[in-house]
């Protein structure tokens, strides 16, 4: 596959497609950004790689070179033709036409034979989240996901207790995986160019995960945490016994005073245990 931008714009506009909005298409073109994801990825032939959005399939020919199989999904079948094209000659690719976020992963993995299965995309920046939700909760057992994602979006991803960027979705995430930067990716290697920047994050599954006793409780007392940021935990968690909360709190320093903001995803797993 030849990687530029005459060569790209050639293929589209041989096949009359049109870039939509709805879909939030933004393709990569650059081949440096690409083999530096394949090379960060460390995927190899014991992997089966998930690809969310392929586009025009740029990723997903490299993903295929160096990947046991390659399952990518993709909601927009007027990119057939182009795909077609663009991966001819290469067996161990499979698209399914369709909306990820509506399929049954587990049931399509199912026919796979692999040893470490691989989320590694350049994701559709209008539903990045509800993607990575779903590749945690329909607990599919991803090792590790490499994925390029709005930069703004990035940033609250991986952030960490005490910065602006820190939220509800930093904890949930932080829960199950640590997350890294791998790169910043400048908007001008998309076709067409967003009005964005770009990151590349590795999430990588934790061993050792901290253990809750009660998932359900643990997840609504961060998203309760947050609900106001401004406004601290005595304000937010109005509904639940603050006597409990504050002992524990206590013991890592803080008070009743303290911002969600300010507490590692360990005070969080203590107060909701000692909540059960």
């Amino acid at each position: 596959m030849e990687y530029s931008f005459k060569k790209m714009t050639d293929v589209l506009n041989a096949n009359g497609f049109k870039f939509s909005k709805k879909f939030g298409q933004n393709f990569i073109v650059d081949e440096n950004i690409i083999n530096n994801i394949i090379n960060k990825s460390m995927i190899d032939k014991d992997t089966l790689v998930i690809e969310i959005g392929p586009g025009a399939g740029s990723l997903t020919y490299k993903l295929a070179l160096n990947s046991k199989n390659v399952i990518a999904y993709e909601i927009d079948e007027s990119l057939k033709d182009i795909l077609n094209y663009n991966l001819s000659g290469l067996s161990n690719v499979e698209i399914i036409y369709g909306d990820f976020l509506l399929r049954d992963v587990k049931k399509d993995l199912e026919k796979y034979e692999y040893k470490k299965l691989y989320v590694v995309a350049n994701l559709p920046y209008y539903i990045t989240t509800p993607i990575i939700v779903k590749l945690i909760e329909d607990e599919l057992n991803v090792d590790k996901i490499v994925v390029m994602v709005q930069k703004e979006v990035g940033d609250r991803f991986k952030a960490k207790p005490n910065s602006k960027d820190y939220s509800s979705l930093s904890v949930f995430l932080n829960y199950y995986y640590d997350v890294f930067k791998i790169m910043d990716v400048s908007r001008n290697v998309f076709m067409p160019k967003p009005n964005v920047d770009s990151i590349v994050l590795e999430f990588v599954k934790k061993d050792d995960m901290l253990f809750v006793k009660d998932k359900t409780l643990f997840f609504k007392l961060i998203r309760d945490s947050f609900k106001q940021k401004r406004k601290n935990i005595r304000n937010n968690l109005k509904g639940y016994d603050l006597d409990v909360i504050n002992d524990v709190l206590s013991k890592y320093g803080f008070d009743l005073n303290a911002r969600a903001e300010q507490l590692s995803i360990e005070v969080f797993v203590s107060i909701a245990n000692k909540l059960c």
